[in-house]
């Protein structure tokens, strides 16, 4: 995959030596909360799942794709953005962002979560992009928002998670609103 470069962000395949802050920042009980992850979550998790993306490549129909996205000035990992190319429909990929907790509130997971959603459109042809949100995660309905994807549904106490009845959303965007003028 080509890496990604923003005004502020780098984003390319995460790599083994961003696993010991990845996994430090899944660990943070209000980054865990609403992710398919716990608290608990060690550096061997994480050394695992980047092995596990070794021949997967960004854009193709198949299992998640865990992106860094690190800060240009600094060279510090700020957070990550997953992307799913569904291979259920055509043209259709799901995406999700996580984000330390220091580097939330600075519109960085905007930028970052923009660009993957314009590389998805731009170079890979996908039709309709999509992410699903607990109910309660308002930062992330408020990205989401802020990015022109639109709420379709929301599916009441439809998902048991962590041990409770949860309500999800559901927002998409298709290719032709991302790329209407504004």
């Amino acid at each position: 995959m080509d890496d990604i470069v923003t005004e502020r962000l780098l984003l390319r395949l995460l790599a083994p030596e961003d696993v010991p802050v990845f996994a430090a920042y899944r660990r943070a009980r209000d980054v865990a909360r609403y992710q398919s992850w716990d608290t608990a979550y060690t550096t061997a998790d994480g050394e695992r799942l980047v092995a596990s993306q070794q021949g997967v490549d960004f854009g193709d129909p198949g299992p998640w794709v865990q992106l860094a996205v690190v800060d240009r000035a600094t060279g510090a990992l700020c957070g990550d953005c997953a992307v799913r190319v569904t291979t259920d429909q055509p043209h259709t990929a799901e995406v999700g962002v996580t984000f330390a907790p220091t580097r939330q509130g600075s519109g960085l997971a905007t930028e970052a979560l923009g660009a993957v959603v314009t590389r998805l459109f731009e170079q890979h042809h996908i039709h309709r992009v999509y992410a699903q949100a607990d109910d309660r995660n308002l930062a992330v309905h408020r990205l989401l928002d802020r990015l022109g994807f639109r709420c379709e549904a929301r599916h009441v106490e439809a998902d048991w998670f962590k041990g409770e009845w949860t309500t999800l959303r559901t927002y998409a965007i298709l290719d032709r609103e991302w790329r209407a003028p504004t």
